[in-house]
């Protein structure tokens, strides 16, 4: 009887180790899981193929994602439900054997709104992998396979602006605006702006940038640069930050000011940066001319030509009719005229 038993136990083991064999016969590691792009921007798609490396009978494949990042399109290859986590995506051949397949894919797309980068993957695990008949199974899929992309938006340089109006005096504060801006700026922690005076008219020129912050502090742009020392918050869509200033230049003349903004994160990495060309005008060119009257008989606006209707007197006679030589031999004439009528009324007289 003993011996019956130990020969029914052996005959088992050996039936469940021929069951097993046959069930999990191995591994699938012929697996190939690739995604059309590893960037996505917000709006467009992705789609993640699975190639199996053999013809498969029936398999379910999970292919788990973010829903904040990204929304369910399409599948090919199987049944698909999605629980806001994963998809899962699952085939059965009901021909037993006659339509294998040997690839299936799920497309995804980037939400719109998405404004910042976002690092993630699609994590794909399966399970009910057979052969086209079902006759030889293959191990489950436990350990994830995983595909990183990064979903962000077409970032746009920052641009640097420095505005004012009407000309710049010496030893004058003139009020000023610094402008940051992008279309779609890149998300960046700690940020600062720096400027520096690249040229001036003479070594003992001093240009100041003051600017005050929330707590009423005064800064100067371009000994302190402007922020915490840690740097500030800057990215998105249409971005603009107004920075007002106070600048203030010693002496007449042209200046160069090199303003930046750097990455506070990666060693003060430049994010953006512009030269700005000044002149600055001497306070005597802004001086209006001291002379009341206005040249060529012209007349300024809001002020009286005091010229214009004043009689003018000649310097010298008219040269017009008589001269004065004239005048003289005319006169002598009429003494010369005079003199001999008297003399001749005497004469008569005495006879």
């Amino acid at each position: 009887m003993k011996k019956i038993i130990k020969i029914l136990t052996v005959l088992t083991l050996v039936l469940t180790s021929i069951l097993i064999s046959s069930s999990y016969a191995a591994a699938l590691d012929t697996i190939d899981v690739t995604v059309t792009k590893t960037k996505v921007e917000p709006g467009s798609q992705v789609t993640v193929n699975i190639q199996f490396g053999k013809q498969l009978g029936a398999y379910t494949f999970d292919v788990a994602y973010d829903s904040n990042l990204f929304e369910y399109v399409s599948s090919e290859g199987g049944t698909h439900s999605d629980n806001q986590t994963r998809i899962r995506l699952t085939y059965y051949d009901s021909t037993g054997g006659s339509n294998p397949r040997e690839n299936a894919s799920v497309t995804f797309k980037a939400k719109e709104g998405i404004v910042t980068s976002n690092p993630t993957d699609f994590a794909i695990i399966a399970e009910g992998l057979a052969n086209p008949d079902a006759s030889e199974q293959y191990d489950d899929i436990t350990t994830p396979i995983k595909k990183d992309v990064l979903v962000e938006p077409n970032y746009v340089d920052y641009t640097l602006k420095l505005e004012y109006t009407g000309a710049i005096e010496e030893n004058v504060n003139k009020e000023m605006e610094l402008i940051t801006e992008s279309s779609m700026g890149k998300n960046y922690d700690h940020v600062r702006l720096t400027a520096e005076v690249t040229a001036k008219p003479t070594q003992t020129a001093v240009v100041k940038l003051l600017t005050t912050d929330s707590a009423s502090v005064e800064h100067d742009l371009i000994q302190n640069g402007w922020g915490d020392a840690a740097g500030y918050e800057i990215g998105g869509k249409d971005v603009r930050q107004n920075l007002k200033l106070t600048g203030n230049f010693s002496e007449a003349g042209n200046y160069t000011i090199k303003i930046t903004m750097i990455d506070r994160d990666n060693s003060d990495a430049v994010i953006a940066s512009k030269d700005f060309n000044i002149s600055v005008q001497s306070k005597s060119e802004n001086q209006g001319p001291t002379n009341t009257t206005t040249p060529n008989n012209t007349t300024n606006q809001g002020q009286t030509n005091v010229n214009q209707n004043t009689e003018q007197l000649p310097t010298e006679l008219p040269k017009t009719g008589m001269t004065k030589y004239g005048f003289v031999i005319s006169t002598t004439l009429l003494l010369i005229a005079g003199y001999i009528y008297i003399s001749k009324k005497k004469t008569e007289k005495v006879k």
